[in-house]
């Protein structure tokens, strides 16, 4: 949970809550940017807005997935043991939650967005609007992938998890 403290005056201050931190906001706010570019480039080259909004609805579930999939890692190595910390381990519990519903709501959204395009057919209906979140799926598991290599790369990985064949030697 993110906060901005306001000093209204002295001895009075005002604090404004908001869900998530500073950083994810940034993040999402980049991944909307690069989309709404790549969408304005793309029609401008091609003049398609079927394939303009196909490519900037991946990119942005591109970016999205990658940085979520990259915070799943950090927050399973985070996960407090629910029998030793029960209220810890429901709030780890909660925002796997949170990341799962905004991971969903961007793809049905990205799907939503390539679907109302004025093409019509069977790519247009069918295969087009899909595109974009096999490849915030992909882009997911790639960024845990990534996460996960360079933890282990590092040495800061945790014991729990890691096959001993694939831990180098010596």
């Amino acid at each position: 949970m993110g906060r901005i403290v306001r000093e209204l005056g002295e001895g009075v201050t005002k604090y404004y809550w908001y869900p998530g931190q500073k950083s994810d906001w940034i993040k999402t706010a980049i991944a909307i940017g690069a989309g709404g570019l790549t969408f304005a480039l793309v029609y401008l080259i091609t003049g398609n807005s079927l394939i303009a909004a196909t490519v900037s609805a991946s990119v942005t579930t591109g970016i999205c997935g990658a940085f979520l999939g990259r915070r799943d890692i950090t927050a399973l190595e985070e996960f407090h043991d629910l029998a030793a910390e029960r209220r810890a381990a429901m709030v780890d519990s909660g925002r796997a939650a949170w990341r799962g519903t905004v991971q969903g709501f961007v793809c049905a959204a990205a799907a939503v967005f390539v679907l109302n395009m004025p093409q019509i057919g069977f790519l247009a209906d069918w295969a087009l609007p899909v595109v974009p979140a096999v490849i915030g799926a992909l882009a997911h598991t790639g960024g845990m992938v990534y996460e996960r290599m360079t933890r282990v790369g590092r040495g800061t990985t945790a014991d729990a998890g890691v096959s001993k064949e694939l831990e180098p030697a010596g």
